[in-house]
This record gives C-alpha cells, sequence and structure tokens, in this order.
C-alpha cells in the first residue's frame, strides 16, 4: 500500500505538472503561433487556451503598433546634392502566423527594408522637393514599403521623414537666395509704393490746379513744418508774378534825391 500511494502521488504531481504546462495565457495585444511537430496550427488568443504538452510550441506575437527608428542614409537627390535624411516607420503585426513564417525577424528586416528604400525613393527627387513636398513623399514612403512588408503580415501605417541634412555649404548658398528673394520683395514692395505715392500726387496737383488759393496754403504749410524741426535754413515762398517780374524786366532802382544847395559864404566887406 505504500508504495501504491507514492505511485499514485508521483502521477498525480505530474498530472499537475503536465496541466499546468498546457495553460496558456495571452494579453489583448499579443496572439500565440502554435506549431504542433514543426506544423503551424495558427495563432490563438487572446486569453486562455490549451496546448499538448512537449508536442506544441507556441510563438508569443506583439500586436501593438512600433515606432521604429530609420537609421540617417546618405542620399544623393536628382539634382546632385548630397543630404543625410532619416525617418521613423510605424509597423504593427496584422497577420502573426505569417509574421513568423515567413521571415526570422521582421522587425529587423523591416528595417532594412526602410532604409533601401528610403534611399530609393529620396533619390528620385530633387532637394527643393524634398523640402517643400514632404507629405507627397512621406506617403510615396509608406506605399512602397508598405508592398514590401505585406507578405511578412506587417502593415506599415506611416512613415514621417524627421530630419534633411544639408551640406555647410549648401546652407549658405540657401541663405544667400533666400536673402536675394526678400531683398527682391523689399524692391517691389518700395516699387509699388513710389507708384501709389505719385498717383496720388498726380491727383492732388490736379485739385491745387483747380483753386489758386491751395497752393499757397501748402507753402505756408511747408513753412510751419519747416520752422518746428528747428532748421537754419528758411524757405521763403515767392509768388510767380513777382519771380517773372525780376527775371525779365530786373529790380527796380530808386530815384536819387536831389539836396539843398550849401548857402553862399559870409561876405567880408
Amino acid at each position: 500500500m505504500p508504495a501504491v500511494a507514492a505511485v499514485a502521488l508521483v502521477l498525480l504531481g505530474i498530472a499537475v505538472i503536465l496541466f499546468a504546462s498546457s495553460v496558456k495565457i495571452v494579453q489583448e495585444y499579443e496572439r500565440g503561433v502554435i506549431f504542433r511537430l514543426g506544423r503551424s496550427q495558427g495563432a490563438k488568443g487572446p486569453g486562455v487556451f490549451f496546448v499538448i504538452p512537449i508536442i506544441d510550441r507556441i510563438v508569443r506575437t506583439n500586436l501593438q503598433v512600433i515606432a521604429a527608428p530609420v537609421a540617417s542614409q546618405g542620399v544623393i537627390t536628382r539634382d546632385n546634392v548630397t543630404c543625410l535624411v532619416d525617418a521613423v516607420a510605424y509597423f504593427q503585426v496584422v497577420d502573426p502566423a505569417a509574421s513568423v513564417i515567413n521571415v526570422q525577424n521582421w522587425y529587423g528586416a523591416s528595417q532594412l527594408v526602410a532604409q533601401t528604400t528610403l534611399r530609393s525613393i529620396v533619390g528620385r527627387h530633387e532637394l527643393d522637393q524634398l523640402l517643400s513636398e514632404r507629405d507627397r513623399i512621406d506617403a510615396e514612403l509608406q506605399l512602397a514599403l508598405d508592398s514590401q512588408t505585406e507578405p511578412w503580415g506587417v502593415k506599415v501605417h506611416r512613415v514621417e521623414i524627421r530630419d534633411v541634412g544639408l551640406p555647410e555649404q549648401m546652407q549658405r548658398a540657401m541663405a544667400r537666395q533666400a536673402e536675394a528673394e526678400r531683398e527682391r520683395r523689399a524692391k517691389v514692395i518700395a516699387a509699388q509704393g513710389e507708384l501709389e505715392a505719385s498717383e496720388k500726387l498726380a491727383q492732388a496737383a490736379q485739385v491745387i490746379a483747380t483753386a489758386p488759393g491751395a497752393l499757397q496754403l501748402r507753402q505756408l504749410q511747408t513753412m510751419v513744418e519747416i520752422s518746428a524741426e528747428n532748421n537754419s535754413t528758411i524757405v521763403f515762398p515767392i509768388p510767380m508774378e513777382l519771380l517773372e517780374a525780376i527775371t525779365t524786366k530786373g529790380l527796380p532802382t530808386p530815384a536819387p534825391t536831389s539836396s539843398p544847395d550849401p548857402p553862399p559864404p559870409p561876405s567880408t566887406d
């Protein structure tokens, strides 16, 4: 009897161990890919499920979105400008069985594919397009990368170019270009202001021509403005009639005044 009880306890212990090893629990964001004698039985989960001990092997796969940085790549654009471009890609496993069976390490493989795709797509565009049309280039990267990772059961939700590193000489050239563009805009705005001012002055001249006293009032206002600035030079307005008389006839000469005769000397008789 004691031997039978000992064997029963051993068998019971083995049964408990086998039962405990057959119970598997995966989280809501995980799936368990089961291999039975080397053959895939699909993915199970989330929650509790049972496997056959020793015969079944389970591989856990995370279904959360992973933000994977893409290392900086030296890229030559279509207009022969060398720059460093880095990006970030957002991956998610949508087919757990394919991500385990079709590729050995889907995360590392996806990163390598993202690097080559980044160099290929950016090399098709010019530098100005890379700087100004980044959203469109991001969309091209996402489509190209998603088509390559789809057989692995991996979905690429988004790819974003984070930074574009330019050589120092190119940065100086772009700074000079931006400065020249600002100067051009400033000159155009100043010319437009001169044009509008000349149009207003022409309108003011027409108004003054219709009112004879307006010019005299304008001259008096100008004198007030000059005197308020404490200038040493004062401008006096001269009527046109007097100016014409001076230039044509000359200044009038004053008439000589006659002096009275001196008194005769006293007689010496």
